[in-house]
């Protein structure tokens, strides 16, 4: 592994551990409350449930990055022996972001009828995944160079999760771009990342 040091130091992440796994279930139970029907909705139940397909879209997206960050995230945490301060501030900052989702979710699903609030909303939301991806990619780098990996953990394991941690950056990047003229498409596009995320890993011998 990168950096062994038999004498490192750190703490044990149980405690951040369940703290995380604590606020990812909050952050992704908090989504199903932004879904709501229209007053009058009594009197035309079908075209109001239909009506709030924008809602649903933006919460299957972000139910499905919260998902593949909590996986990521445990990926992360079940290969390390120890953290450090710095990777507990990166953790907070994760959560930080995660917890924030729930807002740019309720911006997509209300801005979607109207072309600039819906770039806007858009652009919000892209960058709010944007910066789960990019913070958790950044929690394993740290541990990887800063010899927080456990020793048992191989060279080939800790790179395939480096590359699964870091391919989705560049598509939201890129989707972010064309939320700014097809904002549907761009959020089509971040719950076709969401779901590749959640896909199991292919292990090659």
């Amino acid at each position: 592994m990168d950096s062994p040091n038999p004498q490192r130091r750190g703490f044990t992440t149980d405690r951040l551990e369940a703290f995380s796994d604590g606020v990812f279930a909050i952050a992704i139970t908090l989504l199903v409350l932004e879904l709501s029907l229209p007053e009058g909705w009594l009197d035309d139940p079908l075209t109001a449930f239909l009506g709030l397909w924008p809602s649903y879209l933006a919460y299957v997206v972000s139910f499905a990055t919260i998902g593949a960050a909590w996986l990521a995230h445990t990926a992360v945490t079940n290969r390390i022996a120890r953290g450090d301060t710095t990777f507990a501030r990166l953790n907070l900052l994760l959560l930080l972001v995660v917890s924030f989702l729930t807002f740019p979710t309720s911006l997509v699903g209300e801005a979607v009828r109207a072309e600039d609030a819906e770039r806007v909303a858009t652009t919000i939301f892209g960058l709010n995944l944007f910066l789960v991806a990019v913070i958790t990619a950044l929690m394993w780098r740290h541990a990887r160079h800063h010899g927080l990996v456990r020793d048992d953990v191989s060279d080939d394991e800790a790179a395939v999760l480096t590359q699964r941690l870091t391919p989705s950056l560049w598509g939201y990047l890129a989707l972010i771009a064309v939320g700014l003229f097809l904002p549907v498409v761009a959020v089509i596009g971040y719950l076709a990342i969401g779901l590749v995320l959640l896909l199991p890993v292919r292990r090659h011998d």
